[in-house]
């Protein structure tokens, strides 16, 4: 097996789906677009969702990218060899065009050809049926001729090759229903010796690496009910640091070439060698540094929050480390380093990314000393540290349960552990049955509403640049069925004038019925219709240009990926309910249609 950079590994995957007809598109923000039901993207397909549904790409049937990921519903298992907070997914995907063998194949190749795998040490798993759909039978007829041509014996089940697995597990869905099928997954056999006798692919041990995962949109989920499509699609999504890993032999993830010298920079720093609180460091500063490049600042609620909470969690391990000083602004600049080739943005955002997250390390820092004094307060009285008031000290104090302990035993009291573990179990169910909401993946909808929301939104822009000024472009949008949120470059509140008159021309665009139709061009030929377009990064080498309005001088032209509706007259009537400021120079409106 050949030992390959990260940066190698990201190339040649690109390169080999380009081989197979792909075409490469850019990866998104890690902020989802019109997607209030996630936080973050949390998986290479989320951008992809409204093309999967049945939307047609500017850029064809088949494309692959490479795309960043944060994913916070393990952020607790992070500090193990794999688990990441911030991580960069390979992707591949089928619109309608190849399906079950050919994406098995494609996948398998990059795997044995380009990265040098052995075959002996893959496995797989596939749906196993329910209720609702048969077994997979066509994928475990493609894994068997696969394993038996290689000479291996295509035994599916236990002490096998190929494991079927329940829905849980194998079946990919969004909860609002639509296109829908089983998945098959590929592990990896690390050689390490099984956990028991009951030790599979499955088992969370570390003997088996999942290396990927083909979905299969062959159903359509309508009111619960399921029945087979005429078109069909394929996922795949691969991680790229795992697979580094693996190619390089080293015990973990943080050992790899990219994550080591951030690795270096903590253990230089820490006078304690505490492998798992070096690890949460290292993935939590690089994650919130992708985090703070891309806008998103620490607070008390949602994307604010999760940031942070993981910049807090790693001034909390830093102190297990012994590091006494502040630290983010040095493990950042390493992070951003290790990671500006691909993504140069980090490098040109850098002065003021380091400077937002030392201002909250600098701030927990005070906090825990005011844990201190709470903790003082407790043990006054002499008695012991109860559960309840433990975990209170590491929920509003930050305190990790380790400090706590040790200042106990220095005072001749206990905490009671099992009382803490309970307060904290239940507090990770709750977090998880809440954060379901957010990161259960995907568009929160096509529905119809939200599709008229996306199409007022650029009538919106319009018409604030006809009252406001040129000067206004969007800087983000989010939509859900109930209203819509822009938010644009403008340094004044408007007045009730002013917001008077952008309802009026809205209204006057949705009365007129005019048409929205789009035209798919090249990029370059887009920027010269749409000179001030946003986000363009994001997009292709091929653009879809929605114009609203007489093709020859529309009211409306905007590079944009859809959803829209067909005529304006299908909106009901514009209204704003909110503006608000949300930084320098940015204004937010939140509007309806009734």
């Amino acid at each position: 097996m050949e030992n390959l950079t990260y940066l190698e590994i990201r190339k040649k995957y690109l390169d080999h789906m380009k081989k197979n007809r792909h075409i490469e598109i850019p990866g998104a923000s890690i902020i989802p677009e019109n997607d209030p039901t996630l936080l973050f993207v949390n998986a290479g397909m989320v951008p992809l969702v409204p093309f999967l549904l049945g939307e047609k790409h500017p850029s064809g049937t088949r494309i692959t990218n490479v795309q960043r990921c944060i994913r916070t519903i393990d952020i607790d298992e992070v500090g193990d060899t794999q688990h990441l907070t911030a991580f960069e997914m390979l992707g591949n995907w089928s619109l309608n065009d190849y399906f079950k063998k050919e994406a098995i194949n494609f996948t398998l190749s990059f795997f044995l050809d380009v990265m040098g795998f052995d075959i002996d040490n893959i496995y797989a798993s596939v749906f196993e049926g329910n209720h609702d759909a048969p077994r997979d039978e066509e994928s475990i007829k493609i894994w068997s001729e696969i394993f038996q041509k290689n000479g291996i014996e295509p035994t599916v089940g236990k002490d096998g090759r190929i494991f079927p697995y329940p829905k849980e597990e194998n079946w990919w869905e969004l909860e609002s229903g639509g296109p829908c099928g089983p998945c098959s997954e590929i592990f990896y056999d690390t050689g390490k010796d099984p956990c028991g006798k009951d030790c599979e692919p499955r088992c969370p041990c570390g003997k088996y690496i999942e290396l990927g995962n083909n979905v299969f949109m062959e159903y359509l989920k309508e009111k619960g009910n399921y029945s087979k499509m005429e078109r069909h699609n394929v996922d795949f999504g691969g991680g790229l640091d795992r697979y580094a890993m693996i190619s390089q032999g080293t015990d973990s993830v943080f050992e790899t070439d990219i994550y080591k010298p951030i690795l270096e920079t903590v253990q230089n720093l820490s006078s304690e060698d505490l492998v798992k609180s070096q690890r949460v460091v290292v993935d939590h500063i690089k994650a919130a540094t992708w985090m703070v490049s891309e806008g998103v600042i620490p607070g008390r609620t949602e994307r604010s929050y999760v940031l942070r909470r993981i910049i807090r969690k790693a001034v909390r391990h830093a102190r297990l480390l012994g590091i006494k000083e502040n630290f983010t602004r040095k493990v950042g600049a390493v992070a951003i380093e290790q990671f500006s080739p691909v993504y140069p943005n980090l490098s040109k955002t850098q002065d003021q990314t380091l400077e937002i997250i030392e201002e909250e390390e600098k701030k927990f820092r005070k906090t825990i000393n005011d844990g201190i004094k709470k903790f003082e307060a407790l043990v006054k009285d002499n008695k012991g540290i109860s559960g309840e008031e433990a975990f209170y000290l590491y929920e509003t104090y930050g305190f990790p349960i380790e400090i706590t302990k040790e200042m106990a035993e220095e005072k001749g009291f206990k905490v009671d552990l099992e009382q803490f573990k309970k307060a904290f179990d239940n507090h990770r169910e709750k977090s998880r049955d809440a954060a379901k909401g957010f990161f259960k993946g995907g568009l929160a909808d096509t529905s119809d509403m939200s599709k008229k929301y996306h199409t007022t939104t650029h009538l919106l822009n319009a018409a604030l640049k006809m009252v406001l000024g040129n000067h206004v472009h969007q800087k983000g949008s989010n939509i859900n069925p109930d209203r819509l949120r822009f938010d644009f470059a403008h340094d004044q509140k408007l007045t009730d004038e002013q917001i008077a008159e952008v309802e009026n021309i809205v209204n006057e665009q949705i009365q007129k019925d005019l048409p929205v139709c789009f035209e798919e061009v090249p990029k370059k030929e887009a920027l010269k219709l749409v000179p001030d377009a946003v986000f363009v990064e994001k997009y292709g080498d091929k653009v879809k240009v929605y114009s609203i309005g007489d093709k020859e001088n529309p009211f409306s032209l905007e590079i944009c990926g859809g959803p829209h509706v067909e005529k304006t007259s299908e909106l009901g009537k514009f209204k704003i309910i909110k503006q608000e400021s949300v930084g320098a120079g940015v204004r937010r409106i939140k509007a309806i249609l009734e």
